[in-house]
């Protein structure tokens, strides 16, 4: 994929993730190699073999790659049924910056062309994912299923949820990412509001910030169901059955 935002220098988060992205555990080497096709080449090549409104997406990143396949490609935005994607905040404020999520803050040009593309959008933000917290049970609960992989993930968590805990003082760290998929998986697990979200590419002082118009105080045309809450204990509930199987 691309190797750097859109205009602007790259943003990491090794201070959170460690310098490989999944500090934490000692994972075997990959057995699939590195494939040769770009990311965007992928994405496009993908939608255009699929037929129209038929694709999800689900970027757990900044949406580079996204807005630039679809600039580089505007046909293949009709190939997309929907988009669920991590990122953004509004109640909850920033967490790279006061106002923004990291996400969103590292490349708010692309999340700009994503979120005006006109796709079905269902973002998840800081203000789901902060109540999808890994307490000490539930981390115990992945750690006790026995497995290699619930071995991992427990790992992981006792990783990067010790960043939370200094930082907020909170009694563990939020699972972002897994929040996508289980909305696919059991949508009834979250509630939201179908509103207006613009992304600031302006403003030093507030750049990548989710302008979200939850109480309609705009008259902007809503462009994306932007979440609110979920059903914490259905949510972990629901990724240690799932993580059992593997």
């Amino acid at each position: 994929g691309c190797d750097a935002p859109m205009r602007r220098k790259l943003v990491t988060a090794e201070h959170v993730h460690g310098k490989t992205g999944l500090d934490g555990p000692q994972l075997a080497d990959p057995t699939m190699p590195l494939q040769a096709q770009h990311g965007v080449d992928f994405i496009i090549e993908t939608l255009r073999r699929e037929p129209a409104g038929s694709v999800t997406l689900v970027p757990l990143g900044p949406l580079t790659n996204i807005a630039t396949a679809f600039q580089r490609a505007p046909d293949i935005v009709a190939h997309v049924a929907e988009i669920v994607l991590m990122g953004g905040a509004y109640f909850e404020v920033g967490n790279i910056t006061p106002s923004a999520e990291f996400n969103i803050y590292v490349d708010p040009e692309a999340a700009d062309i994503v979120f005006k593309s006109g796709i079905t959008l269902t973002v998840m933000p800081l203000d789901v994912t902060h109540k999808a917290l890994t307490t000490r049970p539930r981390v115990e609960a992945f750690r006790g299923l026995g497995t290699e992989v619930g071995r991992a993930v427990a790992e992981w968590t006792d990783f990067f949820e010790r960043f939370d805990k200094a930082k907020y003082g909170s009694e563990g760290a939020p699972l972002h990412d897994p929040c996508t998929i289980a909305y696919l998986l059991e949508p009834d697990l979250f509630s939201g509001r179908f509103i207006n979200v613009e992304v600031e590419t302006q403003s030093d002082l507030t750049l990548g910030m989710t302008v979200a118009d939850w109480w309609g105080i705009t008259g902007r045309a809503p462009n994306a169901t932007f979440m609110g809450d979920l059903d914490a204990d259905g949510f972990f509930r629901l990724l240690t059955d799932r993580l059992a199987r593997l």
